[in-house]
């Protein structure tokens, strides 16, 4: 066995290189698109993720937000503007650090998906186009629990995959897990599927899957 197997963090430096590499959108974007394409694919994710968050808060009671796997910031920093109250993390140093370079907002800390833990329960718990990076079953099962935790009652963990319904692997870095999965792994912790709503931009099939806590 190699080293870099017994490293749980070794697939970290794809992603630590792709920030530390690439700009901001590239970086955490579609890597087959230019920087305009991915302007517009940042931007139709943004319009449809504000929509499926709503506007429920006031200033003097906005959302507790958690962007799960945030990146360099982008959709974070979109919803601190919107006046939601924002935690953000992600596994890779260079993705964090990039992100707080960005300016004052969210509260950003390096983390893994299955290891944070907060003194408090989110309305929202968002996961972009992070899932399905993880190509090992039992790390994507542990990341989906711990996720699904800290979302409270009547709040949403919006996360994003295909809508397939079967298992499908691309390239060794992607597995797209089927809608059955998620709903077998997340409706016995009390959260129920709402929604898919596909991105609706060129070949993609991937989409949010809004999952509210009932119980």
């Amino acid at each position: 066995m190699t080293d870099a197997a017994l490293d749980p963090d070794a697939p970290l430096g794809h992603w630590d290189a792709r920030h530390r590499e690439q700009d901001e959108l590239a970086a955490g974007g579609h890597p087959d698109l230019d920087r305009p394409g991915n302007e517009l694919f940042y931007a139709l994710r943004l319009g449809t993720l504000l929509t499926l968050v709503g506007d429920l808060h006031s200033p003097a009671a906005p959302l507790f937000v958690l962007d799960a796997g945030c990146g360099s910031g982008y959709f974070a920093r979109a919803l601190d503007r919107c006046g939601h109250r924002v935690d953000a993390i992600d596994a890779s140093q260079e993705a964090i650090d990039r992100a707080r370079a960005a300016g004052d907002g969210p509260r950003y800390t390096r983390a893994r998906l299955d290891e944070w833990r907060s003194p408090w329960q989110y309305d929202i718990v968002l996961c972009v186009d992070v899932l399905f990076h993880l190509p090992d079953d039992t790390e994507w099962a542990a990341a989906l629990r711990n996720l699904a935790s800290l979302v409270r009652l009547t709040g949403r963990l919006i996360v994003t995959d295909a809508d397939t319904p079967v298992p499908r692997a691309r390239d060794g870095r992607i597995r797209h897990r089927p809608t059955d999965g998620y709903r077998a792994a997340l409706e016995p912790l009390g959260l129920r599927h709402t929604e898919f709503r596909p991105y609706g931009f060129r070949e993609t099939e991937t989409g949010f899957h809004v999952f509210t806590r009932i119980r």
